[in-house]
């Protein structure tokens, strides 16, 4: 897209450049109305003060960046690493920009590839309920790690497992194991990525074992606290105990908030599976090595990078690709889900 000059901005607002620029140095002598005003302007358009963009036309280089959303989430660490190493193999660099729970990532794309002069961008987590009018406003391939992205043309292709699908497999697996009571430890309602994908498998594979779905056995994670993390699925666990809900099994839709949900049912005096079933997702070392070994589904995270980097210098080449790589995950049965007698 081109890129919106400073005029242009100040034409839109009804106000000379100076303004424009005060506006966006913070100058006291601004009227705040004015200010915001230029301000969304700028955003809107995703506007970089020229003095960036003679930055960016002397520095010209081999960046791609990746963008985390849910920084809390150790799955990402192995794909880094082969990101790293590909990379470095190809004579290119990367940088790694976190992005949070409630940042719109598109928005923090467009404005890192200006800054960046980047040749590509790969998005792990997010980027599931953008429009396509969005998602051309990148103008650099793009690699994504989610499968309902509405379009796949030109320079952009994913890399995933199906979450919904994964889901429904681990969900059914408890359900022959005799489980009918069976609690999710969820994403926030407001999630619109991984988290929501899970939620319509374990929806999913309830209805096909004939079991009426019950959000009282939904605990849906806060802003508060990061999602993918221990601390949450300790204290979701907590509040679903509670509740006075009944519970034979509890899903969480990670690896890290299943450990926490354990050590929540141990500090209640429960044990493992004996008392209560508990089950992951992702397949995380954590998962193997924690006691007991946790039932999850294991992605294949290290072949799943090196081929969303793969595409993405295929992309940056302008080579054919295969837009669409959805790769199997698999069932690991650990210790700590039981058939009830």
């Amino acid at each position: 897209m081109e890129q919106i000059t400073i005029k242009e901005i100040a034409k839109l607002c009804g106000v000379g450049v100076s303004t424009v620029s005060r506006a966006m140095n913070n100058h006291p002598d601004i009227n705040e109305e004015t200010k915001q005003k230029v301000l969304e302007i700028i955003k809107k358009y995703n506007y970089v003060p020229n003095n960036s963009a003679r930055n960016l036309k002397r520095s010209d280089s081999n960046t791609i960046a990746v963008l985390i959303k849910g920084i809390t989430n150790p799955f990402f660490s192995d794909m880094i690493q082969v990101f790293e190493r590909e990379a470095k193999k190809k004579k290119y660099s990367f940088v790694i920009q976190h992005v949070e729970e409630f940042e719109d990532e598109i928005d923090v794309a467009i404005q890192l590839e200006k800054e960046k002069r980047l040749k590509g961008i790969i998005f792990l987590g997010g980027l599931s309920s953008h429009t396509e009018e969005k998602l051309k406003q990148i103008s650099v391939p793009v690699v994504i790690s989610t499968v309902d992205v509405p379009n796949l043309k030109g320079k952009f292709a994913c890399v995933a497992v199906d979450d919904e699908e994964e889901s429904r497999k681990l969900v059914n697996y408890l359900c022959s194991l005799g489980h009918k009571r069976i609690a999710l430890l969820a994403a926030s309602k407001e999630d619109a990525s991984i988290g929501m994908k899970r939620l319509k498998g374990y929806r999913r594979a309830l209805e096909e074992n004939g079991i009426p779905y019950d959000e009282g056995l939904v605990a849906w994670s806060q802003d508060r606290i990061p999602t993918y993390s221990m601390e949450n699925g300790y204290g979701l666990t907590k509040e679903l105990m509670e509740s006075g809900q009944e519970f034979t099994c509890i899903y969480a839709v990670s690896d890290s908030i299943a450990v926490g949900a354990c050590k929540a049912l141990f500090d209640a005096g429960k044990r493992v599976p004996e008392d209560c079933s508990v089950a992951g997702f992702d397949g995380l070392d954590l998962a193997a090595y924690y006691q007991p070994s946790i039932t999850t589904i294991h992605q294949p995270r290290r072949e799943m990078a090196e081929a969303a980097i793969r595409l993405m210098f295929d992309l940056i080449k302008e080579k054919p690709v295969e837009k669409r790589q959805i790769f199997q995950a698999e069932l690991v049965v650990g210790r700590s889900t039981r058939r009830l007698p």
